[in-house]
């Protein structure tokens, strides 16, 4: 299952509203075998909330089945927020399996 540039930048709509008010532009570089590569630039270049803005990115993305990872060229997603991410996403789909009224 592949995935178009245009497919991404319509799930990272919400994002995308508060970019659009900070010069802030999403570039979608490749989607090759779900492997998403995103540089964000314009505004969003040496913008200190550039790393909560890829961790939206990130998990916004990796709900998608037909996404694999999301890679930020320039480095905007720090292995600790992506790592946070990921434990998240495994909780929240743990707790989503279980049966309605299951006490845990």
């Amino acid at each position: 299952m592949s995935i178009s540039a245009e497919e991404i930048l319509a799930e990272i709509g919400p994002v995308q509203e508060v970019l659009d008010a900070h010069d802030g532009v999403v570039t979608v570089l490749d989607t090759s075998d779900g492997n998403i590569m995103l540089s964000l630039d314009g505004g969003c270049t040496g913008c200190s909330s550039t790393p909560m803005t890829a961790m939206q990115i990130y998990y916004s993305l990796k709900k998608l089945d037909a996404v694999n990872d999301v890679i930020f060229v320039n480095g905007e997603l720090p292995e600790y927020m992506r790592t946070f991410i990921n434990q998240k996403m495994e909780k929240e789909a743990a707790e989503s399996s279980q049966e309605p009224g299951e006490i845990v």
